[in-house]
């Protein structure tokens, strides 16, 4: 949960939750402040004020490092920018945020370290020649799931992810999907950032609608529809005139 977030001029008074087992998604149009919101959230970039929750229990977050202690992890809108590292490996870049599970006693434990990427791999059906290839080598598709890997690998209890299927095709569209229904079958949360709006509202269970930095709706699966999201979006309907965040 997350309550009274704000970070001066990008976004502010941001409400929201997302329970174990559910899909909550973000919508909104360019600029609107989902983005902004959840690196905070996950603590790439500083907040002024608010409080964030897991499991009912506050936690100080001001580091992606700390983040992923808390078993929240992001995936982030650019694969390129902020996701593959191209002239590594994709087990290397699929262990980049867990090396303490693989790094002790003064050794890296390969063996451990290969074992774990090609489980997960397997799992989540990643194409690659060799796990010794470089990530820049695969399709963009491809990619992307190494990077989920990357995330599974940690054990997250929330996941937020930002523009999960953009730019890939639609097989590996469906893959994530699928990937994305099995993760909420295990008791997890996801937060979904996209601007596919038959995306989001074939996935979510609940759909927050951002507008100028703000929440400007909170809509149930009951009342999907493109034109209600846009309206939300666009501000044509705010509920903040309501009193509801």
């Amino acid at each position: 949960e997350v309550k009274d977030f704000s970070q001066e001029g990008i976004f502010e008074n941001i409400n929201f939750y997302a329970r174990k087992g559910e899909i909550v998604g973000f919508a909104g149009l360019v600029g609107a402040g989902r983005t902004e919101t959840m690196r905070a959230v996950f603590g790439l970039d500083p907040h002024s004020k608010g409080q964030v929750f897991i499991d009912g229990k506050e936690v100080q977050i001001k580091s992606p490092q700390d983040s992923i202690k808390q078993k929240l992890i992001m995936l982030s809108e650019s694969r390129r920018d902020d996701g593959i590292v191209p002239v590594r490996s994709v087990a290397e870049n699929a262990t980049l945020a867990s090396l303490e599970k693989y790094i002790y006693g003064g050794y890296t434990h390969k063996g451990k370290e290969l074992e774990d990427v090609t489980s997960m791999f397997e799992k989540m059906n990643v194409k690659t020649p060799s796990l010794d290839t470089e990530i820049s080598k695969l399709s963009g598709g491809n990619q992307q799931k190494v990077l989920l890997a990357r995330w599974m690998l940690c054990d997250p209890e929330v996941m937020i992810l930002d523009e999960p299927t953009r730019g890939i095709d639609i097989g590996a569209k469906f893959e994530i999907y699928k990937l994305m229904t099995e993760i909420v079958k295990e008791d997890k949360a996801v937060i979904m950032v996209s601007s596919e709006l038959p995306e989001l509202i074939g996935m979510c269970d609940r759909i927050y609608v951002m507008c100028q930095g703000r929440i400007s709706g909170c809509i149930n699966k009951e009342e999907f529809s493109q034109e209600t999201i846009m309206k939300h979006a666009t501000g044509l309907i705010d509920q903040r005139l309501e009193g509801v965040e």
